[in-house]
């Protein structure tokens, strides 16, 4: 079920017409704002946080991004930062089963 869900978020994304692609220090912005949240925070929220003014399409375009590399969630409520590189964490999941 995720997997077809992401799938077709990536399609639809493909099929906009991207009129401005980010620039490296706009999403290393935006990747700072959501970890340093500690809740749950609204696309308009993170552009209110931001220290420079973003288009909202440039917006979807990084969240999209993040979101297919596994960095964040974004639910009903919100977007929450869930990238976690711990050593631990990641051998926990690999010897976890699958339930």
């Amino acid at each position: 079920m995720y997997i077809y869900i992401s799938l077709y978020k990536v399609i639809n994304m493909q099929k906009q017409e991207i009129i401005h692609y980010p620039n490296l220090s706009t999403m290393l912005e935006v990747e700072k704002v959501l970890r340093n949240s500690d809740k749950l925070l609204s696309k308009e929220e993170i552009k209110r946080r931001l220290p420079t003014k973003i288009m909202h399409q440039t917006l979807n375009t990084i969240l999209g991004y993040m979101e297919n590399r596994g960095l964040i969630h974004i639910g009903e409520k919100g977007i929450l930062w869930t990238y976690n590189p711990s050593p631990k964490l990641r051998k926990a999941i690999e010897k976890g089963v699958e339930i």
